[in-house]
């Protein structure tokens, strides 16, 4: 299509093969392979509107902008004008095939269905990846995802930006440290997606009638591999979050958020079994409630534990957990997590550890936080920007470790809360091989992990 003119746990489950995915990466392309600590890194930003416009400022701050693309003509104009050496492209396509030799580093920040696409066509030559969360659209693609980061050696970071803070990194490092005892029992929560986009119960089905694609947009290429259907003024932008086709829904939104501090202080990896409950189901959009169930096994020493996600409103209600799971007077935000341990429980209002608290206060009355063992980033302009600003010193220091969210992490977290759809979607409870990345009693279940593409979108 053309556009418009114009081996302990850790090491086994992110170790994981593709297990007969079949991917092939192409060897390295271009500057990337050699970019040096004083090197000024050449960007490329695949979305620049919405969530990207940050992206593509952030990425500006600490490297030098040499193309920009997106397949509506105004933001893509807005950063032009900022960024005037940047070339401008409506089709990544085409900026690869242009710039693929110009460019050291690529910003992705699409629609969920686009992110993999592009993402993994920056890797296979050799381009250094920051990708919007949720990281992919399928659980396949993360798996994908995470192979060709690892296999080309380049440096990544997933856009969950709470990952920079100080207080995030601090939490991580309470439950590392085993503060809480052993936890078995963690709650996420999110109140989304009322106030945001459209989904059930307010739309259930396509709109009727015909649509005249704006001026300014490039349908087919906003498309990329989703299945053909006709352009309507409830698809973009953003509001594409809520149809099955082009976004994840809450848990692609929230999740990689609010569940970071569990993921990344207890060493979930990847769940074996995985049930949702959620409200009417239909072909089009996400459901307007769902709380969904994940059980992961024992990892080395650390217990089995249960993770349970609410989100949406039930009975003109938010989805929250039982309010006995908190202290007495406790006032619940709405989005946050929980962690239960055998020697006492730690709360926080949102991803980024926002008002933590740990009971039972007399055990914890005069506590210290643990150490520090969790590089903090200084020197960016906000959260945000730091968040970016590590990626840069990852890509400087050929060290993908650095990035703290980066796809080693990013895609084993996204594979786990994407498989919450899948469940949801088909309202079985769903066993997973985590190793062999396979639903093993559900051949519906199955079929959702990977998803098809259109002809010339192919990954």
């Amino acid at each position: 299509m053309t556009s418009k003119p114009g081996v302990d746990r850790r090491a086994f489950l992110y170790g994981a093969s593709l297990a007969g995915f079949g991917v092939f990466c192409q060897g390295r392309n271009g500057r990337a392979a050699g970019v040096g600590p004083n090197d000024v890194i050449q960007v490329a930003c695949i979305g620049v509107g919405g969530k990207g416009s940050s992206d593509t400022d952030h990425a500006g701050n600490h490297g030098r902008l040499v193309a920009l693309c997106d397949v509506d003509d105004r933001p893509l104009q807005a950063k032009r004008e900022k960024y005037k050496d940047a070339r401008a492209f409506h089709d990544f396509r085409e900026l690869f095939a242009a710039m693929g030799d110009k460019i050291d580093a690529v910003t992705v920040s699409t629609a969920d269905h686009a992110h993999a696409a592009a993402s993994v066509a920056a890797m296979r030559l050799g381009k250094h990846v920051y990708c919007q969360k949720p990281l992919t659209h399928t659980v396949w693609e993360a798996r994908l995802m995470r192979e060709t980061a690892r296999k080309q050696g380049v440096c990544t970071q997933m856009g969950n930006q709470g990952s920079a803070t100080d207080g995030l990194r601090q939490s991580v490092e309470i439950l590392q440290a085993g503060v809480l005892g052993d936890v078995a029992e963690v709650h996420v929560w999110t109140d989304r997606p009322a106030q945001y986009w459209k989904q059930a119960p307010v739309i259930t089905a396509r709109p009727e009638g015909t649509f005249e694609v704006p001026d300014y947009l490039h349908w087919d290429l906003f498309l990329a591999g989703a299945p053909e259907r006709p352009f309507a003024p409830v698809y973009t932008p953003m509001l594409w979050r809520g149809w099955w086709d082009f976004g994840t829904g809450v848990m692609g939104d929230m999740a990689c958020h609010n569940t970071n501090v569990p993921f990344h202080g207890l060493d979930l990896g990847l769940p074996s079994r995985v049930s949702a409950q959620s409200g009417e189901i239909n072909p089009e959009t996400f459901p307007a409630w769902a709380t969904v169930v994940y059980e992961f096994p024992a990892r080395g020493k650390r217990p089995p534990v249960k993770l349970t996600w609410y989100e949406g409103a039930k009975d003109g209600r938010v989805n929250r957990p039982p309010t006995d799971l908190f202290p007495e007077g406790y006032q619940v935000e709405d989005n946050g997590w929980l962690c239960i341990g055998s020697e006492g429980s730690m709360v926080s209002a949102r991803g980024e550890s926002r008002g933590r608290r740990l009971w039972p206060e007399g055990r914890f009355k005069d506590f210290k936080a643990p150490e520090p063992t969790i590089p903090r980033i200084q020197g960016g302009r906000d959260n945000d920007d730091n968040h970016k600003l590590e990626w840069f010193q990852a890509i400087r220091a050929g060290k993908p470790e650095i990035a703290f969210s980066n796809f080693e992490f990013a895609a084993v977290q996204t594979e786990a809360i994407l498989l919450g759809n899948v469940a949801m979607r088909t309202g079985e409870a769903i066993a997973y091989d985590g190793e062999a990345g396979r639903i093993t009693n559900s051949s519906d279940a199955a079929a959702l992990l990977k998803g098809t593409y259109r002809k010339g979108w192919e990954i």
